[in-house]
């Protein structure tokens, strides 16, 4: 795989990412349906890709744009320890991350939309 596409991650990543494509949570399966077929903008979002240490829910690789939902297991206390790990290395690797409820999916998605548009009309800039 290209070492800049995935930033290093390891090859064990891409078989627990194609797992993960299987079993899309609801929130998920609708921010897909909104990103897939290059339908935000004409831009190609991956589901499920792997990224250094971790598999980002959607990338953008122009941009170097994750995009992660959290459930309401991201509330607790080891679970934010974790997101704000995670968060922390991918932009040491360049990208940007942006977070989003489960339930901002489900319930206001043209708001989700037009926050990952205003990131996506931005110049892309490999340090953000």
């Amino acid at each position: 795989m290209e070492d800049n596409l995935h930033k290093g991650a390891a090859n064990k990543l891409f078989g627990y990412a194609r797992d993960n494509r299987k079993k899309q949570t609801p929130a998920e399966e609708v921010l897909w349906q909104h990103l897939r077929n290059r339908q935000l903008i004409g831009h190609k979002f991956r589901r499920q890709h792997p990224l250094g240490n971790f598999i980002a829910d959607f990338y953008m690789h122009e941009f170097k744009l994750a995009i992660e939902l959290d459930g309401e297991y991201h509330n607790e206390a080891e679970i934010k320890e974790y997101d704000v790990g995670q968060t922390y290395e991918l932009v040491e690797l360049g990208v940007k991350v942006l977070r989003f409820r489960n339930e901002e999916v489900l319930n206001n998605i043209g708001g989700v939309l037009e926050t990952i548009r205003k990131h996506l009309t931005l110049s892309p800039s490999p340090g953000w």
